[in-house]
Protein backbone atom coordinates (compact mmCIF):
# COMPACT_ATOMS: atom_id res chain seq x y z
CA UNK A 1 0.00 0.00 0.00
CA UNK A 2 2.79 2.43 0.90
CA UNK A 3 4.22 2.24 -2.63
CA UNK A 4 0.86 3.24 -4.10
CA UNK A 5 0.64 6.44 -2.07
CA UNK A 6 2.64 9.45 -3.32
CA UNK A 7 5.60 10.31 -1.14
CA UNK A 8 4.40 13.69 0.17
CA UNK A 9 1.00 12.26 1.08
CA UNK A 10 2.68 9.33 2.80
CA UNK A 11 4.74 11.73 4.92
CA UNK A 12 1.61 13.71 5.84
CA UNK A 13 -0.19 10.52 6.90
CA UNK A 14 2.78 9.50 9.03
CA UNK A 15 2.88 12.96 10.65
CA UNK A 16 -0.86 12.70 11.45
CA UNK A 17 -0.45 9.33 13.15
CA UNK A 18 -1.91 7.38 10.25
CA UNK A 19 -4.95 9.63 9.75
CA UNK A 20 -5.94 11.50 6.60
CA UNK A 21 -8.97 13.38 5.28
CA UNK A 22 -10.60 12.77 1.94
CA UNK A 23 -9.57 16.24 0.79
CA UNK A 24 -5.95 15.64 1.77
CA UNK A 25 -5.93 12.27 0.01
CA UNK A 26 -7.26 13.75 -3.23
CA UNK A 27 -4.90 16.73 -3.09
CA UNK A 28 -2.07 14.29 -2.42
CA UNK A 29 -2.67 12.38 -5.62
CA UNK A 30 -5.29 9.70 -4.86
CA UNK A 31 -8.68 9.60 -6.50
CA UNK A 32 -11.95 9.28 -4.64
CA UNK A 33 -12.38 5.89 -6.29
CA UNK A 34 -9.08 4.67 -4.82
CA UNK A 35 -10.12 5.90 -1.37
CA UNK A 36 -13.50 4.16 -1.65
CA UNK A 37 -11.79 0.96 -2.75
CA UNK A 38 -9.47 0.98 0.26
CA UNK A 39 -12.43 1.47 2.56
CA UNK A 40 -14.42 -1.30 0.82
CA UNK A 41 -11.51 -3.71 1.23
CA UNK A 42 -11.14 -2.74 4.92
CA UNK A 43 -7.62 -1.47 4.33
CA UNK A 44 -8.75 1.93 5.59
CA UNK A 45 -11.48 2.69 8.14
CA UNK A 46 -13.79 5.63 8.79
CA UNK A 47 -13.17 7.53 12.02
CA UNK A 48 -15.43 10.49 11.21
CA UNK A 49 -17.19 11.58 8.06
CA UNK A 50 -14.43 12.32 5.56
CA UNK A 51 -11.66 11.35 8.02
CA UNK A 52 -9.98 7.95 7.74
CA UNK A 53 -7.45 5.77 9.52
CA UNK A 54 -5.10 4.29 6.94
CA UNK A 55 -4.67 1.09 8.95
CA UNK A 56 -6.76 -1.72 10.41
CA UNK A 57 -7.46 -2.49 14.03
CA UNK A 58 -8.42 -0.23 16.95
CA UNK A 59 -7.01 3.28 16.45
CA UNK A 60 -4.63 4.48 19.20
CA UNK A 61 -5.42 7.60 21.19
CA UNK A 62 -3.01 9.76 19.19
CA UNK A 63 -4.81 8.86 15.96
CA UNK A 64 -8.21 9.62 17.48
CA UNK A 65 -7.05 13.05 18.59
CA UNK A 66 -5.71 13.86 15.15
CA UNK A 67 -8.95 12.63 13.60
CA UNK A 68 -11.01 14.91 15.85
CA UNK A 69 -8.92 17.96 14.95
CA UNK A 70 -9.15 17.18 11.23
CA UNK A 71 -12.87 16.56 11.41
CA UNK A 72 -13.49 19.95 13.06
CA UNK A 73 -11.66 21.66 10.22
CA UNK A 74 -9.41 24.71 9.81
CA UNK A 75 -8.05 26.25 12.99
CA UNK A 76 -9.33 23.52 15.31
CA UNK A 77 -7.11 22.58 18.24
CA UNK A 78 -7.25 20.33 21.28
CA UNK A 79 -8.30 22.21 24.42
CA UNK A 80 -9.59 21.87 27.99
CA UNK A 81 -9.09 18.36 29.43
CA UNK A 82 -7.88 16.97 26.10
CA UNK A 83 -5.09 19.54 25.82
CA UNK A 84 -4.38 18.91 29.51
CA UNK A 85 -4.01 15.22 28.72
CA UNK A 86 -1.38 15.66 26.00
CA UNK A 87 0.47 18.31 28.03
CA UNK A 88 0.75 16.04 31.08
CA UNK A 89 -1.53 18.12 33.30
CA UNK A 90 -3.85 15.13 33.86
CA UNK A 91 -2.82 11.50 33.95
CA UNK A 92 -5.73 9.72 32.27
CA UNK A 93 -7.71 10.61 29.12
CA UNK A 94 -11.33 11.69 29.47
CA UNK A 95 -14.02 10.18 27.29
CA UNK A 96 -15.04 13.37 25.50
CA UNK A 97 -12.56 15.13 23.22
CA UNK A 98 -12.54 18.92 23.62
CA UNK A 99 -11.63 21.25 20.76
CA UNK A 100 -11.50 25.02 20.39
CA UNK A 101 -12.08 26.95 17.16
CA UNK A 102 -12.25 30.63 16.31
CA UNK A 103 -15.33 32.52 17.48
CA UNK A 104 -16.19 33.21 13.83
CA UNK A 105 -16.49 29.53 12.95
CA UNK A 106 -19.47 27.21 13.24
CA UNK A 107 -18.89 23.48 13.52
CA UNK A 108 -21.73 21.01 13.17
CA UNK A 109 -22.38 18.57 16.00
CA UNK A 110 -19.84 15.73 16.14
CA UNK A 111 -20.46 12.66 18.34
CA UNK A 112 -17.94 12.40 21.19
CA UNK A 113 -16.50 15.88 20.58
CA UNK A 114 -17.18 19.12 22.46
CA UNK A 115 -16.39 22.22 20.41
CA UNK A 116 -15.66 25.54 22.15
CA UNK A 117 -15.46 28.87 20.36
CA UNK A 118 -12.99 31.57 21.40
CA UNK A 119 -12.25 35.10 20.27
CA UNK A 120 -8.63 34.53 21.38
CA UNK A 121 -8.13 31.34 19.39
CA UNK A 122 -5.01 32.53 17.59
CA UNK A 123 -3.38 33.71 20.84
CA UNK A 124 -4.28 30.45 22.57
CA UNK A 125 -2.80 28.18 19.90
CA UNK A 126 0.53 26.54 20.70
CA UNK A 127 2.99 27.53 17.96
CA UNK A 128 4.57 24.10 17.51
CA UNK A 129 2.88 21.28 19.45
CA UNK A 130 1.06 18.53 17.55
CA UNK A 131 -1.73 17.74 17.21
CA UNK A 132 -2.71 21.45 17.23
CA UNK A 133 -3.55 22.41 20.81
CA UNK A 134 -3.90 25.34 23.16
CA UNK A 135 -0.86 26.61 25.03
CA UNK A 136 -0.63 25.13 28.52
CA UNK A 137 -1.32 28.55 30.10
CA UNK A 138 -4.62 28.89 28.24
CA UNK A 139 -5.46 25.25 28.88
CA UNK A 140 -5.10 25.94 32.61
CA UNK A 141 -7.23 29.08 32.45
CA UNK A 142 -9.91 27.37 30.35
CA UNK A 143 -10.22 24.63 32.96
CA UNK A 144 -10.08 27.07 35.87
CA UNK A 145 -12.81 29.21 34.29
CA UNK A 146 -15.00 26.15 33.80
CA UNK A 147 -14.61 25.03 37.43
CA UNK A 148 -17.69 25.29 39.65
CA UNK A 149 -15.65 25.66 42.87
CA UNK A 150 -12.83 28.06 43.66
CA UNK A 151 -10.68 25.25 45.07
CA UNK A 152 -10.97 23.36 41.79
CA UNK A 153 -10.08 26.49 39.81
CA UNK A 154 -7.01 27.09 41.97
CA UNK A 155 -6.17 23.41 41.75
CA UNK A 156 -5.60 23.60 38.00
CA UNK A 157 -3.17 26.48 38.50
CA UNK A 158 -1.24 24.90 41.35
CA UNK A 159 -1.08 21.53 39.57
CA UNK A 160 0.44 23.13 36.46
CA UNK A 161 2.97 25.00 38.60
CA UNK A 162 3.70 21.97 40.76
CA UNK A 163 4.40 19.84 37.68
CA UNK A 164 6.58 22.65 36.27
CA UNK A 165 4.57 22.83 33.06
CA UNK A 166 4.54 26.62 33.14
CA UNK A 167 5.44 29.58 35.35
CA UNK A 168 3.57 32.21 37.31
CA UNK A 169 4.80 34.87 34.89
CA UNK A 170 3.39 33.07 31.85
CA UNK A 171 0.09 32.39 33.58
CA UNK A 172 -0.16 36.04 34.66
CA UNK A 173 0.46 37.14 31.07
CA UNK A 174 -2.23 34.78 29.76
CA UNK A 175 -4.64 35.95 32.46
CA UNK A 176 -4.00 39.53 31.35
CA UNK A 177 -5.43 38.58 27.95
CA UNK A 178 -8.63 37.26 29.52
CA UNK A 179 -10.88 40.15 30.45
CA UNK A 180 -13.81 37.88 31.18
CA UNK A 181 -13.05 34.75 33.17
CA UNK A 182 -14.76 33.18 36.14
CA UNK A 183 -12.66 33.42 39.33
CA UNK A 184 -10.42 36.00 37.62
CA UNK A 185 -9.78 38.05 40.77
CA UNK A 186 -8.96 34.99 42.86
CA UNK A 187 -6.66 33.62 40.18
CA UNK A 188 -4.89 36.96 39.89
CA UNK A 189 -4.25 36.86 43.63
CA UNK A 190 -3.01 33.27 43.45
CA UNK A 191 -0.59 34.27 40.70
CA UNK A 192 0.66 37.37 42.49
CA UNK A 193 4.36 37.66 43.32
CA UNK A 194 3.52 37.39 47.03
CA UNK A 195 2.29 33.83 46.54
CA UNK A 196 5.22 32.70 44.44
CA UNK A 197 5.99 29.06 45.23
CA UNK A 198 2.45 28.03 46.18
CA UNK A 199 2.15 24.62 44.52
CA UNK A 200 -1.09 23.19 45.87
CA UNK A 201 -4.63 24.18 46.79
CA UNK A 202 -3.84 23.40 50.41
CA UNK A 203 -0.89 25.81 50.38
CA UNK A 204 -3.15 28.48 48.91
CA UNK A 205 -5.74 27.88 51.63
CA UNK A 206 -3.06 28.10 54.28
CA UNK A 207 -2.10 31.57 53.05
CA UNK A 208 -5.70 32.70 52.54
CA UNK A 209 -7.34 31.27 55.69
CA UNK A 210 -4.50 30.85 58.22
CA UNK A 211 -1.56 33.13 57.55
CA UNK A 212 -3.07 36.39 56.29
CA UNK A 213 -6.20 36.84 58.44
CA UNK A 214 -4.31 36.08 61.66
CA UNK A 215 -1.37 38.42 61.13
CA UNK A 216 1.24 35.71 60.71
CA UNK A 217 4.40 36.69 58.84
CA UNK A 218 4.62 35.70 55.17
CA UNK A 219 6.55 32.47 54.96
CA UNK A 220 8.80 31.29 52.16
CA UNK A 221 6.90 28.86 49.90
CA UNK A 222 8.61 25.68 48.79
CA UNK A 223 11.75 26.75 50.61
CA UNK A 224 14.84 24.96 49.31
CA UNK A 225 17.02 23.38 51.99
CA UNK A 226 20.27 21.44 51.54
CA UNK A 227 20.79 18.61 53.99
CA UNK A 228 23.29 15.75 53.85
CA UNK A 229 24.10 16.45 50.22
CA UNK A 230 20.41 16.34 49.23
CA UNK A 231 17.93 19.07 48.35
CA UNK A 232 14.69 19.19 50.36
CA UNK A 233 11.72 21.51 50.10
CA UNK A 234 9.62 22.88 52.94
CA UNK A 235 6.03 23.84 52.11
CA UNK A 236 6.28 26.97 54.28
CA UNK A 237 9.38 28.12 56.14
CA UNK A 238 9.48 30.99 58.63
CA UNK A 239 13.23 31.24 58.37
CA UNK A 240 13.68 34.07 60.87
CA UNK A 241 11.99 31.95 63.54
CA UNK A 242 13.20 28.45 62.53
CA UNK A 243 9.64 27.18 62.12
CA UNK A 244 8.48 25.04 59.21
CA UNK A 245 4.94 24.12 58.15
CA UNK A 246 4.27 20.93 56.19
CA UNK A 247 0.92 20.46 54.44
CA UNK A 248 -0.50 17.22 53.11
CA UNK A 249 -3.84 17.12 51.31
CA UNK A 250 -4.05 13.34 51.16
CA UNK A 251 -6.38 11.53 53.53
CA UNK A 252 -3.74 9.03 54.51
CA UNK A 253 0.01 8.79 54.35
CA UNK A 254 1.55 5.64 52.86
CA UNK A 255 3.85 4.08 55.45
CA UNK A 256 7.03 4.68 53.44
CA UNK A 257 6.22 8.37 52.93
CA UNK A 258 5.16 8.79 56.57
CA UNK A 259 8.47 7.44 57.86
CA UNK A 260 10.43 9.57 55.39
CA UNK A 261 8.58 12.68 56.58
CA UNK A 262 9.23 11.80 60.22
CA UNK A 263 12.92 11.32 59.49
CA UNK A 264 13.06 14.69 57.72
CA UNK A 265 11.25 16.45 60.60
CA UNK A 266 13.56 14.88 63.16
CA UNK A 267 16.64 15.88 61.17
CA UNK A 268 15.34 19.44 60.91
CA UNK A 269 14.75 19.53 64.66
CA UNK A 270 18.39 18.73 65.30
CA UNK A 271 19.20 21.87 63.29
CA UNK A 272 16.84 23.91 65.42
CA UNK A 273 13.91 23.98 62.98
CA UNK A 274 10.61 22.96 64.54
CA UNK A 275 7.97 21.50 62.20
CA UNK A 276 4.20 21.67 62.46
CA UNK A 277 2.31 19.34 60.11
CA UNK A 278 -1.31 19.77 58.99
CA UNK A 279 -3.74 17.97 56.71
CA UNK A 280 -6.71 19.00 54.63
CA UNK A 281 -9.27 18.91 57.45
CA UNK A 282 -7.06 21.04 59.69
CA UNK A 283 -6.74 23.84 57.13
CA UNK A 284 -10.24 23.67 55.67
CA UNK A 285 -12.24 23.13 58.88
CA UNK A 286 -10.06 24.50 61.72
CA UNK A 287 -7.98 27.39 60.31
CA UNK A 288 -8.17 29.45 63.52
CA UNK A 289 -6.96 26.51 65.59
CA UNK A 290 -4.05 26.01 63.21
CA UNK A 291 -3.28 29.74 63.28
CA UNK A 292 -3.27 29.67 67.08
CA UNK A 293 -0.72 26.86 67.18
CA UNK A 294 1.50 28.48 64.57
CA UNK A 295 1.25 31.86 66.32
CA UNK A 296 2.17 30.30 69.66
CA UNK A 297 5.20 28.63 68.12
CA UNK A 298 6.30 31.86 66.42
CA UNK A 299 5.73 33.91 69.59
CA UNK A 300 7.97 31.53 71.52
CA UNK A 301 10.67 32.55 69.09
CA UNK A 302 10.12 36.29 69.14
CA UNK A 303 7.27 37.10 66.74
CA UNK A 304 4.80 39.72 68.02
CA UNK A 305 2.41 40.39 65.15
CA UNK A 306 -0.39 37.79 65.38
CA UNK A 307 -4.02 38.72 66.06
CA UNK A 308 -7.52 37.16 65.94
CA UNK A 309 -9.35 37.23 62.60
CA UNK A 310 -12.67 38.13 64.28
CA UNK A 311 -14.15 38.42 67.79
CA UNK A 312 -14.89 34.69 67.93
CA UNK A 313 -11.38 33.64 66.87
CA UNK A 314 -9.28 31.85 69.45
CA UNK A 315 -5.97 33.35 68.36
CA UNK A 316 -4.60 35.68 71.02
CA UNK A 317 -3.35 39.10 70.08
CA UNK A 318 0.38 39.45 70.59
Amino acid sequence: MAKEIPGELRELIRFQQGVVTLRQAVRGGLTKEVVRARLARDRWQVLYGGVYATFTGPPPRAALLWAAVLRAGPGAMLSYTTAAEVAGLIDAPRELIHLTVSESRRVSRIPGIVVHRSRLAELERHPAATPPQTRIEHTVLDLAGAATRLDDACGWVTRALGRRLTTQERLRAALGQRRRLRWRGDLAELLSAELAGVNSVLEHRYVRDVERPHGLPPGTRQARVRRGGRTEYRDVLYEAYDVAIELDGREAHPDERRWRDMDRDNAAATDGILTLRYGWLDISQRPCRVAGQVAQMLRSRGYRGSHPCDPGCGVQAA
